[in-house]
C-alpha cells in the first residue's frame, strides 16, 4: 500500500466531529495528514522518504515530535515504529506506533499506540470512510 492511496478527506467512525484529510505537497514528494475539528486543525503528521525509508513525523498537541519509520506488513499494512523524536520531555507520552490499512471495502484502519513512563499504552484504532468528492 502507498501512503499517497489515501489522499483525500476522511471521515472518522469513531469521532462524529473529526475529519483527517490527507493532502500531497512539495510536488507530491510530501503527503500531510491533518486532523480537522470544524475548521481548527488539532494535529498533523508528514510523511516523506528518507533515502529508501517512508518517515511520519507526527506534530503532537503535547508538543513534541515523533519520528517512525515504516515497514510494510505481508498484508498490505504501512506500520510506522518510533525511531526517535524532538522535544520529547522525559516522562511524556509520545506515539511509538502507528499503522494504516486499507481494508476490501475501501475503509482505513488507523492503528496507534503511545508509550509514557509505564510502557506501552492500550492501542486505539479509527475506521476511515472516504468522503465522496463532489462531481465523483
Amino acid at each position: 500500500a502507498s501512503i499517497s492511496a489515501l489522499v483525500g478527506e476522511w471521515d472518522v467512525k469513531e469521532q462524529g466531529a473529526l475529519k483527517i484529510v490527507f493532502e500531497p505537497t512539495a510536488r507530491g514528494t510530501v503527503i500531510l495528514e491533518k486532523w480537522m475539528v470544524g475548521e481548527r486543525m488539532h494535529s498533523l503528521t508528514v510523511y516523506h522518504t528518507d533515502g529508501d525509508a517512508l518517515i511520519a513525523t507526527h506534530y503532537c498537541p503535547q508538543g513534541n515530535q515523533p519520528r517512525l519509520a515504516a515497514t510494510t506488513g505481508e498484508d498490505g499494512t504501512l506500520r510506522f515504529t518510533f525511531r526517535d523524536a524532538t522535544d520529547l520531555e522525559e516522562g511524556e507520552s509520545y506515539q511509538h506506533d502507528l499503522s494504516l490499512r486499507i481494508n476490501t471495502d475501501g475503509t482505513v484502519s488507523r492503528a496507534e499506540t503511545y508509550w509514557g513512563p509505564e510502557g506501552a499504552g492500550e492501542e486505539s484504532t479509527l475506521t476511515l470512510s472516504r468522503v465522496a468528492q463532489p462531481g465523483a
